[in-house]
């Protein structure tokens, strides 16, 4: 059968499978090791999909679980997530029932990463009706932990070993062949005169919403508007014995900040222009304000042709008498954690920067075997020479594995408001996702070593 048939004759189940998924709110909890119950649960459902499509399935300890079909002591790994960020405000339905309308559908994880998962599927099932050839072992491995910190894959290298070859279908096509390194840390500031402050969803998401509360008569309220309305952002003003402020952003993946909108860093920006007299604003005008590429800390001296410096504030609460921000930042491939820390070294005795976690860059030749064999099955299924393969700033399982880039699932010139509300797939670009697997699988299980 040829590729398009299987596909056409397997879309409503593709579809089906796809909505079961979607059906998970599969953020990360800690109500039940190792990444929360309903990620234990969306584990056990996906290992029986992958069953019933005819691979040879195992659940690694619940940290992910694999489906594998194929022969011989090569490896071909293909590494999609079944987690998800947290849904957030403003769907204009329920993102945990997926809507379709107009050829796409909705709901969170339709794009990251679970219409990925179901589409590697697919693509495994056709090869198997086929009974292809294959002279590798192929196996999709699914974990519970991306967004979060990986340790799903952590776990199943320790368990299970590396892979010879792979790709995570979680970045964009044709290819991602370098992947910025990773700072994140938390921002405590010391006796701030803000009296409570609580916004943001993830670390690794723009700010789209921040509550705080200071004193009455703190700051001009006249420059506070005016500096946010030059802005074109949305506010709210209630004032009493204290005065509550609401700013609100835009979403936006952490790892492409400039295009959202933080409204963390708004609100700060319009308290230090409104004459807030505060140690913890003003520190952060210096060292932030409204800048996403660390201009003002210096990041421009680490700059290379591949990529640039991106920073992100995702989450902000006050605890006792500390304020505590999440730093999300993406460092250019060429550079290292040390040149980021020596660069970040401007805590002082009432701003912190407590670093906790670092990842070094990724970055492959994309003339080797494996980016080429890619490369070739996004060209030859599309007819697209043009596009390039890109470096990005968001990190994903090719971080965590041997020998794998991210490959898919987004094409060029998309925005399926991965991380944001109303989260969406393309059902045309669905399909194509299948037949593009399919080549690329063959053209890795064809590889000599």
């Amino acid at each position: 059968m040829e590729i398009r048939e299987f596909i056409d004759a397997n879309f409503e189940n593709m579809k089906a499978d796809l909505r079961e998924l979607v059906s998970y709110n599969s953020v990360y909890s800690d109500d039940e090791k190792p990444f929360g119950s309903t990620n234990r649960r969306i584990l056990e459902k996906t290992i029986e999909l992958m069953k019933d499509k005819g691979l040879e399935t195992e659940n690694v300890d619940y940290y992910c679980g694999y489906g594998q079909t194929g022969q011989g002591d090569k490896l071909i790994g293909i590494l999609a997530h079944l987690d998800v960020v947290p849904a957030g405000e403003g769907w204009d339905s329920d993102p945990f029932v997926m809507r379709e309308e107009n050829g796409f559908v909705y709901g969170r994880g339709v794009s990251d990463d679970k219409g990925a998962a179901v589409a590697s599927m697919y693509a495994l099932k056709y090869l198997i009706d086929e009974k292809y050839l294959f002279k590798k072992r192929v196996r999709l491995i699914l974990g519970c932990n991306e967004e979060t910190g990986s340790a799903c894959i952590a776990h199943y290298v320790e368990k299970q070993g590396q892979i010879d070859y792979g790709f995570t279908p979680d970045g964009n096509f044709p290819g991602i062949y370098a992947e910025k390194g990773m700072y994140m840390a938390m921002v405590v500031g010391h006796g701030s005169r803000i009296i409570d402050i609580s916004g943001g969803e993830a670390s690794n998401v723009v700010c789209k919403k921040v509550n705080a509360t200071v004193p009455r008569d703190s700051f001009d309220e006249d420059k506070f508007k005016t500096f946010l309305d030059e802005c074109g952002v949305e506010y709210a003003i209630e004032k009493g014995e204290e005065v509550k402020i609401t700013v609100y952003g835009v979403a936006a993946h952490a790892s492409m900040p400039d295009l959202g909108m933080n409204a963390i860093s708004h609100l700060f920006e319009a308290l230090y222009a409104a004459d807030f007299n505060d140690s913890f604003i003003s520190w952060f005008h210096d060292h932030f304000a409204l800048t996403v590429h660390g201009e003002l800390a210096g990041f421009e001296a680490i700059k290379d042709k591949e990529s640039n410096t991106s920073i992100n504030f995702g989450v902000i609460r006050k605890e006792g008498d500390e304020i505590k921000m999440s730093l999300d930042m993406r460092f250019p491939v060429m550079a290292n954690s040390k040149m980021v820390c020596d660069l970040m070294n401007f805590g002082d005795e009432t701003n912190e920067l407590r670093v906790l976690g670092l990842v070094e860059p990724l970055y492959f030749d994309i003339n080797t075997p494996m980016i080429r064999a890619l490369k070739k099955a996004y060209e030859d299924v599309t007819g697209d020479k043009e596009s390039k393969m890109e470096a990005i700033g968001g990190g994903t399982y090719a971080k965590a594995i041997h020998n794998c880039i991210a490959f898919g699932c987004e094409f060029a010139g998309e925005d399926n408001h991965i991380h944001d509300a109303n989260e969406c797939l393309n059902l045309d670009h669905f399909k194509k996702q299948v037949e593009i697997y399919v080549e690329a699988i063959k053209n890795l299980n064809e590889i000599e070593d």
